[in-house]
This record gives C-alpha cells, sequence and structure tokens, in this order.
C-alpha cells in the first residue's frame, strides 16, 4: 500500500471513530444522544446487548456500532463490541486490528474468549472481530455455542454490541435479534430507500426484535461539513 494510499486510510478510519478523536464535536454529542435514548428506552430491564443493522450495505451501520461502544465505555461501562457480520467483516479495519481470529473462533471452540478479543485505547472497550469467514454464518449465529457465548460475555461485561449483517441481504440479523435486549436500525439519508427500512422493520419485529428505534444517518448540516447522527426513540 502506498503512502498516500495509508495516509486516506488513517483519515477515514479517524472520521469513522470520532467519538474517540473528537468527543466534544457536535456528532460526538448526536451519538451520546443516542446512549441516552437506549438507556431510557426500555424501561423496566437494562439494555446489556445491543444489535445494530441497516437495510443494505454501506448505509453506516459499522460505524454506528464502533461509535456507540466508544460512548458506552466513555461512559464507564465494560463494552465489547462483537463483529457479528462473518459475511463482509469491517469492524477490525475500523480498529486497526486484523481478522486473523475472532468470534468464529471462539464459537467453534478453536479459542477462549480472553484470547480472542482485543483491547483498545479506549478504557473499558474491547473488540472481537469476525475471525475467519465461516460457511455457515447463520447456522452459527443460532446455534447453541452462540447462547453460550452470549451467557459469558454477560457475565464479563455490561454491554455487548453486535455489528451485523443487513437485513435485506440474509438471514443473520433476524437470527440473533431476539437474543439481544435491543435493535437499532441504520438508515441513511437520501440512500435508503422508504420501502426498504419499512421491509426491515417488519422483518426485524416478525423475528421478535425488540426495536429501539432508528438512526438517521449522512444527514448533512448546512452548517458544517460534518455528518450529522439523529437518535430517535
Amino acid at each position: 500500500m502506498g503512502l498516500k494510499n495509508k495516509k486516506k486510510q488513517l483519515i477515514s478510519t479517524r472520521r469513522k471513530l470520532i467519538t474517540k478523536l473528537s468527543p466534544k464535536s457536535p456528532i460526538s454529542e448526536q451519538f451520546r444522544t443516542i446512549r441516552t435514548n437506549i438507556n431510557f428506552s426500555v424501561v423496566d430491564q437494562e439494555v446489556r446487548s445491543l444489535m445494530v443493522t441497516s437495510s443494505g450495505p454501506g448505509e453506516g451501520k459499522t460505524t454506528t456500532a464502533a461509535n456507540l461502544a466508544v460512548v458506552f465505555a466513555q461512559a464507564g461501562k465494560r463494552t465489547l463490541l462483537v463483529d457479528a457480520d462473518m459475511r463482509k467483516p469491517t469492524v477490525h479495519y475500523t480498529f486497526g486490528l486484523t481478522n486473523t481470529f475472532g468470534l468464529t473462533n471462539v464459537l467453534t471452540r478453536q479459542m477462549e474468549l480472553a484470547e480472542a478479543v482485543n483491547p483498545t485505547d479506549v478504557e473499558h472497550l474491547h473488540v472481537l472481530p469476525s475471525g475467519p469467514i465461516p460457511p455457515n454464518p447463520a447456522e452459527l449465529l443460532g446455534s447453541r455455542a452462540m447462547q453460550q457465548f452470549f451467557e459469558m460475555v454477560m457475565e464479563e461485561y455490561d454491554l455487548v454490541v453486535f455489528d451485523t449483517p443487513p437485513v435485506l441481504a440474509v438471514t443473520d440479523a433476524q437470527v440473533l435479534a431476539n437474543k439481544c435486549d435491543g435493535t437499532v436500525l441504520v438508515v441513511s439519508s437520501g440512500k435508503t430507500e422508504i420501502d426498504a427500512a419499512t421491509k426491515s422493520k417488519e422483518l426485524l419485529v416478525a423475528a421478535q426484535a425488540k426495536l429501539l428505534g432508528v438512526v438517521l444517518n449522512n444527514k448533512k448540516s448546512k452548517d458544517t461539513q460534518y455528518y450529522y447522527y439523529y437518535g430517535a426513540n
């Protein structure tokens, strides 16, 4: 990779983790607002597992999941970000990690959780990449091993954030939906079609997902070059 490409990748990564690199920015404040909305969205219980998904690819679900994980960790919660997109994993890029091992290794009992997770330079935040891409992602997510994984991480962390594949592309998100305390659907302003967003919501509800709200991504503000994120209950 050339020096110019490396510089572009670094700038892109910094932009994606704005809550870490620019915690006082308006965008970071929006993520903290979403965090507050999530905390108050379920009255009778604490949200300890959160699934972040979208209708289709390229709508910003991984960026949203990563920044939400950061702001929850910044609030003092022991947080684990899990790349459960075992088809096109990208969380490791965001944090400058390799994807040599991760979730798939833990689910197939090749590694212990403690060996597979990666610490980050954000206090209280750990990241578990996808690991090698398996031939049967949906089956793995719905397996007994996944249930045991849930039980294990609940003992170790206050909050687990799952980045999952798009709802309309594959069934993976639907398989995981009813296991999590809450689901956030990311839609991209000017890109996500209303029909696609509606269909995604219907599929998640049918899968017994606890849909907490929608994040509107890439909403351009007139007063800034940045893209804003809005949380809605």
